[in-house]
């Protein structure tokens, strides 16, 4: 292999990976590739246009590891799990102990930590980044969440920050703090997107279902609150894919998809974690199940058919668009207040930085998750990085004219039918946020009955009994 040596190296060609190796070459730094199937990594090449000057196929990985100017970085996009570990142990031998692996996938943060760990001890180094943006935000600027060494994240900074997406000129690219937290924090932005999508469909559901829309009746619903303060990628798409046409029937294409949603895991890792950290994400939560519950598609068609089609019009008492609005509007604070409520308890659990302003800025541009919302969240997370958003005064003022109509549409879907679990799930928690005496009192009162754990009592005495302790 001849010609000028390579900034940076990257391993795996699939539609991310080509996506995010065209973004490096395209911003200047000049780029070696390599994918396990050759045919790939010359396709790529070939098809590189006037980027081809600054792409290096590789052969092998030797051949990348020698392309590259040292200290090296290579950039990993191939599946998470085993396959970023066989990676790395057959890099190993051909790389410098300081040279540098950057997993972009989406990993689980436990693997992240191990694997730095493992590579502190032996090399070459590591370190794991999230990466949002699909492959759009790939080729043309993803939001990145970076983990690892602060040496690390200045080595590869000038080419990480220049790729990825700008707001006001301001790089969408944001160190998180060590070893899995650039990963943690991509799994909690993957959580709100379960939650956000979810939500979405509810709305979508209660136009559809409860008030008899067609899809492209509610495009221009979407469309519309996409002008509003709902202002974000997901609304925006919303309404494209509901006015899309089916090519091969000339139906709406959203009658003619399967309703069973996928999902890759990241969604069900933030519930886990929430559980782990004492965190509450119910709205994510609700969501994984929705996603789990769409699989169950016989289960579903077999309830139908003993209890009768759930879903039922409104007739009269159908929600108007604004009240549907106002009601999407609080859902979705409330889903971010969880997700940044999560993060803080993380940063205080793991003694990452988690710089919560920087990574709503962050989510601002590039990301799926960005929103117009994200703006006035990092300045409320600015003013008080301990305090919840919904406290807040400007989301506390969204909230106290929101909340109205999110509990109007979850009560007519529970009397109609409608499924609205996610938004359900958001209502809930409001509800025992706002609550200064909850009922747990009884909780306690019972566990010390059958367990004798002991309770609290109101006027400060600790570790007390019942009476029934007594006899």
């Amino acid at each position: 292999m001849t010609g000028k040596a390579a900034d940076i190296g990257l391993i795996g060609l699939g539609t991310m990976g080509a996506a995010l190796a065209a973004n490096i070459a395209e911003k200047g730094f000049r780029i070696a590739v390599w994918n396990r199937h050759d045919a790939v990594t010359r396709e790529f090449a070939a098809a590189a246009g006037p980027l081809a000057d600054r792409i290096v196929p590789a052969a092998t990985l030797a051949d990348l590891v020698a392309a590259v100017r040292p200290p090296r970085a290579v950039i990993l996009m191939v599946p998470a799990g085993p396959v970023v570990d066989q990676q790395i142990a057959a890099l190993g031998p051909l790389m410098a102990r300081d040279d540098l692996i950057i997993d972009a996938g989406n990993a689980d943060f436990h693997d992240t930590d191990r694997r730095t760990a493992e590579a502190a001890a032996q090399g070459p180094r590591f370190m794991g980044i999230g990466v949002s943006g699909g492959e759009e935000g790939a080729r043309h600027g993803p939001s990145i969440m970076a983990g690892g060494a602060e040496q690390d994240w200045a080595r590869v900074a000038p080419v990480l920050t220049a790729i990825s997406a700008r707001y006001d000129d301001t790089p969408c690219a944001v160190h998180m703090g060590p070893g899995g937290a650039g990963h943690f924090v991509k799994t909690v932005h993957n959580g709100i997107e379960y939650a956000d999508m979810q939500m979405i469909a509810e709305i979508y559901g209660v136009l559809r279902d409860g008030m008899g829309m067609s899809a492209p009746e509610i495009a221009p619903v979407f469309e519309g609150w996409n002008r509003g303060a709902l202002q974000s990628y997901l609304i925006e798409i919303t309404a494209q894919v509901a006015a899309a046409t089916d090519p091969l029937t000339g139906k709406a294409i959203l009658d003619v998809i399967l309703d069973t949603a996928g999902q890759k895991g990241t969604g069900r890792w933030t519930a886990i974690e929430a559980l782990h950290l004492g965190a509450a994400v119910p709205v994510i939560e609700a969501a994984v199940a929705a996603r789990n519950i769409s699989a169950a598609l016989a289960e579903r068609r077999a309830g139908e058919a003993v209890f009768g089609p759930a879903p039922h019009r409104l007739g009269a008492s159908a929600p108007t668009r604004a009240v549907l609005e106002q009601a999407l509007i609080a859902g979705k604070i409330l889903c971010y207040a969880q997700g940044f409520a999560m993060l803080s308890r993380a940063r205080d659990e793991f003694g990452w930085p988690l710089p919560l302003p920087d990574i709503a800025r962050g989510w601002r541009a590039g990301c799926i998750i960005r929103s117009a919302m994200l703006n006035d969240m990092a300045r409320a997370l600015a003013e008080d990085p301990g305090r919840n958003l919904i406290l807040a005064p400007f989301f506390a003022d969204h909230l106290s004219r929101a909340i109205p109509c999110l509990r109007q549409v979850v009560a007519l879907g529970a009397m109609n039918g409608l499924p609205v679990p996610a938004l359900s799930a958001g209502l809930a928690w409001f509800d025992q946020m706002r609550t200064a005496r909850s009922t747990a009192n009884l909780i306690q009162g019972l566990r010390d009955f059958f367990g004798l754990h002991g309770f609290d009592r109101i006027d400060g005495a600790t570790g007390q009994h019942g009476p029934w302790a007594q006899g």
